[in-house]
């Protein structure tokens, strides 16, 4: 395997600190021609700084910094590795990567030092994949989830369930091959309580599927209203600036406008959308139906209603359209709030909110009542977002199912356990039941890398940035 290298930090501007990583088999010697200390780099201590001078292609001196080598097995890719870290100007980082290549290194692509890593046994598939969650984390929920899951945390949340399945098909395998031996045949009662037990904990395992999809990609929130209704003051003031534009004029919003935000410590990826109303307007009306695609696509509905509005005072055509509204948000299989807007003119409360509470099929979640401009409500509004989406136990961080190839995976796994239990409730025989328990069991593999296939592999690390 050759030599890569690559800029790990800084690069595209400047910066205080930029680092260049090495690993391959040739690492010592080629930073030896770009890193001069006091000793022969391969001779440097082990994983201690060290400074030194760094030096470009014809062995000019461009800058001063430290350097650390990291000796086969024990280190991130599992091969001899090194790091130079030195001032972040992108042309001194460009100049030391332009030597190593005139050594003999080449451009890693991306993602390949992780997997290296997994290809040396040093991460499974699920750490690599936490490598890229942790970078791309959001929320402080979302980096100590993949941190958690880096450590291995979905890893031996998977292991008891593989060593159940393994053990008895391997017993059932010893005794076919080795009928001489005196090995004890593996009884109907340890097979089901095997199968048993794998599938309640897979059962478990992909329980966590809603909570990791959130914690990873945020919660896909559309708020939808009447023109005028204050859902872009609404997107402004979870923003924290003037994301959208505020107009009185109805029908100001004609497009969507999306904003990602933190509300009751759960990451919420804002659609601001056009007023939902019948109008003769042909921009606004395709703003109107973009606005209900983002609905119908939607985790939670915000419905927005200006509560300041006395309904004694509103035509006949508002009370109309927001009945009509209040019956398509309600008849939605997806949970909504009701948000009674300018609090501050209206000086309701969120208990004279609930009086549309019994109004719709599909109840809301919560009722409250806020204003945009003075901040005042917004706490209620976040209680009820983390009341939705709870962040779950904490000794679950790290176990969560976090993306779609891991979900599908285990649900693959758990199919083949209850086809298993199924075939012996059925009275086959145990070689057509452990058939489906190594299906699981192949399933698992793929889950953690240990049967995937390379184009699972090669999808995987495509995610990843140069340098990692």
């Amino acid at each position: 395997m050759d030599t890569i290298a690559a800029i790990a930090a800084g690069g595209n501007a400047p910066c205080a600190i930029g680092v260049v990583r090495v690993s391959g088999p040739d690492c010592f010697r080629l930073c030896g021609q770009v890193f001069r200390a006091s000793k022969p780099f391969g001779e440097l201590e082990a994983r201690k700084m060290v400074l030194g001078e760094v030096l470009d292609a014809q062995g000019r001196i461009i800058d001063r910094g430290l350097a650390v080598r990291f000796p086969a097995p024990h280190s991130y890719t599992g091969e001899d590795c090194a790091e130079i870290h030195c001032h972040g100007a992108p042309v001194v980082l460009r100049e030391v990567l332009e030597a190593l290549f005139a050594a003999g290194a080449r451009l890693a692509s991306a993602g390949e030092f992780t997997k290296r890593a997994f290809l040396n046994g040093q991460l499974d598939l699920t750490q690599a994949e936490a490598v890229i969650d942790l970078i791309d984390a959001e929320s402080a929920a979302a980096a100590r989830n993949a941190a958690a899951q880096l450590d291995g945390g979905l890893r031996r949340r998977l292991e008891p369930v593989q060593d159940a399945l393994l053990e008895i098909t391997s017993r059932f395998y010893a005794v076919v091959d080795y009928p001489d031996e005196d090995i004890e045949d593996v009884r109907p009662e340890e097979i089901t309580a095997a199968l048993q037990e794998a599938e309640s904990r897979l059962a478990a395992l992909l329980n966590t599927c809603r909570r990791g999809r959130v914690l990873k990609r945020g919660v896909r929130t559309a708020i939808v209203g009447l023109p005028n209704a204050g859902k872009s003051s609404l997107l402004n003031v979870l923003a924290g600036y003037d994301r959208a534009i505020v107009t009185d004029v109805p029908g100001t919003t004609r497009d969507t406008v999306e904003e990602t935000v933190l509300c009751g410590g759960v990451l919420l990826r804002l659609i601001d959308t056009a007023g939902l109303r019948e109008t003769e307007d042909l921009v606004e009306q395709q703003g109107v139906e973009r606005s209900r695609r983002a609905m119908e696509s939607a985790d939670l509905i915000l419905m927005v209603s200006d509560d300041a509005v006395e309904e004694a005072h509103c035509s006949r055509e508002y009370r109309e359209e927001f009945r009509r509204l209040l019956r398509e948000v309600g008849g939605c299989q997806t949970p909504w709030i009701f948000v009674a807007s300018k609090r501050d003119l209206s000086g309701r409360t969120s208990e004279a909110a609930r009086r549309i509470d019994g109004d719709a099929r599909n109840r809301p979640a919560a009722c409250v009542s806020l204003s945009a401009l003075t901040g005042e409500g917004l706490e209620e509004l976040e209680t009820a977002v983390a009341a939705l989406f709870p962040a779950g136990d904490p000794a679950e961080s790290g176990g969560l199912l976090t993306d779609q190839r891991q979900e599908e995976a285990a649900g693959r796994a758990r199919e083949a356990v209850c086809r298993a239990l199924e075939a012996l409730q059925d009275g086959l025989t145990t070689d057509a039941i452990l058939t489906d328990a190594e299906e699981a069991l192949d399933a698992l593999g793929e889950l953690t890398g240990r049967t995937a296939r390379e184009e699972i592999v090669e999808r995987i690390f495509s995610r990843f940035c140069v340098g990692k």
